[in-house]
């Protein structure tokens, strides 16, 4: 298991209707959403009467080349890239999945969690369903196959309505793409036109890099067709409001783009100046930890009038794996991605900007190689809460046990990492910088569920067999 100290990403999703280059256009998508998900990417284009789909395991740009972009042919496109929330790690769990049915060939593509994947799954096998993959998003496949009503639309609908969890799907048939998220809205998924072509993504960075306008955020609980060039919505039961990932403003989506209707510079840049305010010490340099911290410390020196420094430069051609010395180096792990620039640390009392500690770890190593770059004090700033619980909502989270700040005080988190200080932001604040409506779910800050998790998630019972397995 990947014991970075950062909560892992959880998928990207893009799609891009009526354009002559679908298939090339929702490569340039996804390679702007890499950071949603490193694992797998897949691409399923149609022509109008078949599908053609093109997967592999790792990046973006080791999957796809000229000669398999040139086989994904028409003008429709979805594509996604994965990281494992439900399901292993395998190709026959790289999306989109494709399946046949008397409907004909479907594809989806999706970002999110199942809560009742597993009681789904249990029941579709004992109807005889087989499965090729242990992705959830395999489940809402088999439903809709079995489904009696011949309208796909109201096909559709009727199979939402079965699954809970928070998900943002793109589908694609042969004529048809649809555009899904659940009624709380959790995971985000916009619209966005390329000329006479309309374009979905996870982010709006993915329109920037292609062109595209912003248009608006696929609302909770519709369902958007896209058809001829047409747009046609319809609506699940609402929900009493919306309930979108506080996460991504804090860390997962991208500065430069608009989430959740709000610009993620803006909410990372104002939660930094509440930093500031709520915990302000006196130093010379304010540092962030590249890259997610970046955007908070401006907002801290800006707010606090102590200058901005780039004490940390991070190496950004790391790959996934790498070869360590026979011989031990002292902070190997965190010097193979950042290095201390000397010249600014050295005899500084230094305020260091993160967005979140999840296990501890990273965040001692990198005071540990602040203070031997020479800096005399290292105050650690976090632009969010303490994490305290997991997310079951799509994103791959450490367990309870191995969450610092749900089994540790602040002081007892100071002391371990070796700050001379250490403060969090409140979840007020946090809430102040990205909203005033009270729509987002922090369930991993305040353990407020909007969506209740049934002892039948997969994901909770994964989270429950390592617990146990670390205990024995």
């Amino acid at each position: 298991m990947n014991r970075t100290d950062k909560f892992r990403d959880e998928c990207g999703v893009f799609g891009i209707a009526c354009h002559p280059e679908a298939a090339r256009h929702t490569y340039l998508g996804l390679y702007a959403l890499q950071h949603r998900g490193q694992e797998s990417a897949g691409i399923v284009s149609t022509d109008g009467s078949q599908l053609h789909r093109q997967r592999g395991m790792g990046l973006v740009a080791d999957v796809f080349d000229d000669r398999r972009l040139a086989e994904l042919r028409g003008e429709s496109a979805i594509g996604h890239v994965r990281y494992s929330t439900s399901g292993d790690s395998s190709i026959n769990n790289a999306q989109p999945i494709v399946s046949e049915s008397w409907r004909g060939p479907i594809a989806l593509a999706h970002n999110g969690n199942l809560l009742n994947n597993e009681r789904l799954r249990r029941q579709l096998e004992g109807e005889g369903a087989i499965f090729q993959s242990t992705s959830d998003t395999e489940v809402v496949l088999h439903l809709l196959a079995r489904c009696p009503n011949k309208d796909l639309d109201q096909a559709l609908r009727e199979v939402l309505l079965q699954i809970q969890g928070a998900y943002s799907m793109l589908i694609q048939t042969p004529k048809q793409l649809y555009a899904v998220r659940d009624p709380l809205g959790v995971r985000p998924l916009c619209l966005g036109q390329l000329e006479d072509a309309y374009t979905v993504a996870s982010e709006t960075c993915a329109f920037d890099l292609i062109g595209a306008r912003y248009l608006r955020d696929v609302a909770p609980g519709e369902i958007l067709k896209i058809e001829n060039g047409q747009l046609e919505s319809f609506f699940l039961p609402s929900a009493p409001h919306p309930a979108h990932c506080i996460f991504e403003h804090v860390y997962f989506s991208r500065p430069d783009s608009t989430v959740f209707e709000r610009s993620v510079h803006r909410s990372r840049y104002l939660m930094g100046r509440q930093l500031a305010q709520e915990a302000g010490v006196p130093a010379d340099i304010v540092v962030p930890v590249p890259d997610s911290g970046m955007t908070a410390a401006l907002g801290y020196s800006d707010e606090s009038e102590i200058p901005f420094k780039f004490g940390l430069i991070r190496n950004h051609y790391v790959g996934r794996t790498f070869i360590e010395p026979k011989q031990s180096i002292r902070h190997f792990g965190v010097k193979i991605k950042l290095n201390p620039v000397k010249e600014l640390l050295k005899d500084k009392k230094v305020i260091l900007i993160d967005d979140s500690i999840v296990r501890g770890t990273t965040s001692r190593k990198i005071v540990e190689l602040v203070r031997w770059a020479g800096a005399t004090e290292v105050h650690l700033r976090i632009s969010s809460p303490p994490t305290v619980s997991p997310c079951y909502y799509g994103i791959d989270t450490p367990t309870h046990r191995e969450l610092i700040g749900a089994n540790k005080t602040v002081e007892e988190i100071r002391t371990y990492t070796g700050a001379d200080s250490l403060s969090y932001l409140s979840l007020e604040g946090m809430q102040k910088a990205v909203s005033s409506k009270g729509n987002f779910c922090s369930a991993c800050f305040d353990e407020k569920y909007p969506i209740p998790i049934s002892r039948d998630s997969l994901q909770k019972r994964l989270f429950e067999t390592e617990e146990e397995s670390a205990k024995h």
